[in-house]
């Protein structure tokens, strides 16, 4: 038996990875060339410009309309984030094969930013599959929604049992060259000023010549050891300050966006916070936005940080979101 799978982001991948030993089925569509045999290479669009969508459109038009065509030969369909793609697909594919089950594993953050893709879900996917504990209230009580576990609670390897002394500070600057450009020149004067081992994480795929001076720092790729190991970190907005948080580690959430996409997200935003931590459980960690993003603002983060505090908030996080979502998720799929 297939299963349908579309899977473009890295993060996607990763959670699919633990995901996949689990169904009862084979994966046809896109995914990582590791996980089997996609119809298309993702790292090889990654390095054609990947991130250039407008000149990418007619691409992604007749990839849809292969994944549709390929949807025949499925039992399943199983999309995961990466709405943008996903949700014009679970639309064409259920006009074309009414009965055929469509399932959304890693929802789109609907609750938080452009609510009426929450009806299109409602409309067009059978099955959701939520990593969050309160989105389901934000559907219909009808809909066939559940929260199956945060999959950060399967990949995470180890958390913190105690507080770490350890001398050591880790600078998480992003992946994407506007994050970096806009924050290692900060992060480079508060790391002056911190007599301490500077870890920066840079990702296995990236050149660390994309950071630029990294003389002061100790490069790793590994970031969950880099956060395990370190007292405080400095890390973009993203998902490495839920993995943080999760983990045990203080941190300062810093971004800084172009104007025009700080003015957008200010305005249509539904919500006041930008950290998942900050949202599930109040104000867990300091958050710097634009021109709150200086090296006075993130050395005080770091000299007021309570760490015995920011850990037991970290066991009440871990507690909100009970357990992994990878065999729960299997569970939805096979049955």
């Amino acid at each position: 038996m297939n299963i349908l799978i579309s899977a473009f982001e890295k993060s996607a991948n990763l959670h699919l990875a633990h995901l996949l030993p689990l169904l009862e089925y084979k994966p046809i569509g896109i995914f990582n060339k590791s996980l089997g045999d996609p119809i298309v290479d993702l790292q090889s669009l990654s390095v054609m410009g990947f991130v250039d969508v407008f000149k990418k459109i007619p691409f992604f038009l007749d990839l849809k309309k292969q994944m549709v065509e390929l949807a025949d030969k499925a039992q399943k369909v199983l999309l995961i984030d990466a709405s943008g793609f996903n949700l014009p697909l679970a639309k064409a594919i259920k006009k074309r094969y009414p009965d055929k089950e469509i399932i959304y594993y890693i929802l789109p953050q609907a609750w938080a930013w452009r609510r009426g893709r929450i009806k299109t879900i409602q409309k067009y996917v059978d099955k959701a599959l939520s990593i969050l504990p309160f989105e389901p209230e934000y559907y219909d009580k009808n809909y066939n929604i559940k929260y199956v576990g945060h999959p950060l609670l399967d990949e995470i390897p180890a958390f913190k049992k105690r507080v770490v002394k350890s001398d050591k500070v880790v600078f998480m600057p992003g992946s994407r060259v506007g994050e970096i450009k806009a924050l290692m020149p900060i992060f480079r004067e508060v790391r002056k000023k911190i007599d301490k081992e500077a870890l920066l994480v840079i990702p296995s795929h990236l050149e660390p010549s994309m950071y630029g001076d990294i003389s002061g720092f100790t490069p790793t790729t590994n970031a969950y050891e880099a956060l395990l190991q370190s007292e405080f970190a400095f890390i973009c907005s993203g998902t490495a300050t839920l993995e943080a948080s999760l983990i045990g580690t203080p941190l300062a959430l810093c971004y800084i966006a172009k104007p025009i996409d700080y003015f957008i997200a200010k305005h249509f935003a539904h919500i006041d916070k930008v950290g998942l931590a900050n949202i599930m459980l109040g104000n867990m960690h300091p958050e710097f936005l634009q021109d709150e993003v200086t090296v006075e603002n993130l050395l005080q983060a770091y000299k007021s940080a309570n760490p015995q505090e920011f850990l037991e908030k970290s066991f009440a996080l871990r507690h909100y979101l009970k357990h992994g979502s990878a065999k729960n998720a299997a569970r939805e799929i096979n049955g």
